[in-house]
């Protein structure tokens, strides 16, 4: 019943006449005079943010900050993966070797995620992480290693909440939503997708970085809205640090883990 309920609200609420609605207002000029109290809803830090309050535009801008230079730096490591997000661990495991992933007691297809069958194996046994970005957090993401680029693609159209209760009660969010794939060939010579999953509402992600070298640390997306990020990792290539319990607050360039080029699972 309450699966259901959660179900029909969710259609109801996720049709392109409302995303349409919303998106208009977020980029409209009125939407500034709402920055105040979304900040004080959701707690903002404004002391770490590149521009005071009065100097956003729209809403849409103040969503899309930027902080000020220094204020997240990633682990030095070479081999420790930084978090790319400001957000929280949802959940962590392994990939199974039927390409599926149980977040909050449900399945989640891999296959799917990626829309890919030929990328499927090296998946298979790894690590996957997923992180959920709140209003409240910051929403630019960063890059967790530093590597190559290998191949993006995009994938999906309408997009569902992607918070707990999304993850527990929606349609195969994680793997039906609209989002954009980046496969990096990492410096540790292993394999990692960032999935970049578009939330309720809207589904702008914009991907900012240029060429097909990322550098740990620096900007290579950002949302338009509360989202989540995926890690895929390959099998045998990540350690995550047993100190993670979900759920779990990270901000970008925190250590998540390390990468090697020797069997760690």
């Amino acid at each position: 019943m309450i699966q259901s309920f959660y179900r029909l609200m969710i259609e109801l609420t996720n049709g392109k006449w409302t995303s349409s609605v919303l998106k208009r207002f977020a980029l409209s000029k009125v939407s500034r005079f709402f920055i105040p109290s979304f900040a004080k809803l959701y707690q903002i830090n404004e002391s770490e943010m590149e521009k005071k309050l009065k100097d956003y535009p729209t809403l849409h801008d103040f969503f899309t900050r930027k902080l000020k230079a220094g204020a997240r730096m990633p682990d030095q490591n070479p081999q420790a993966v930084s978090s790319p997000v400001d957000a929280v661990i949802e959940d962590i495991g392994i990939i199974e070797p039927s390409h599926i992933i149980t977040v909050k007691g449900k399945k989640y297809s891999i296959k799917e995620m990626l829309g890919n069958d030929e990328k499927l194996e090296k998946y298979s046994g790894g690590h996957y992480m997923i992180f959920y970005l709140s209003p409240s957090h910051y929403h630019r993401i960063h890059s967790p290693v530093s590597g190559k680029i290998v191949d993006q693609w995009t994938l999906g159209r309408k997009s569902y909440p992607v918070n707990k209760y999304g993850l527990k009660y929606g349609k195969d969010s994680l793997s039906k939503n609209y989002r954009k794939i980046t496969e990096v060939k990492h410096d540790g010579g292993r394999f990692l997708s960032i999935v970049k999953v578009g939330a309720m509402f809207v589904n702008s992600i914009e991907v900012i970085h240029e060429g097909d070298e990322l550098v740990k640390g620096n900007e290579m997306a950002y949302f338009s809205f509360g989202s989540t990020v995926v890690l895929l990792f390959e099998k045998n290539s990540f350690k995550p640090l047993p100190s993670i319990h979900v759920p779990y607050d990270v901000n970008v360039g925190d250590c998540i883990g390390y990468v090697s080029p020797d069997r760690v699972n």
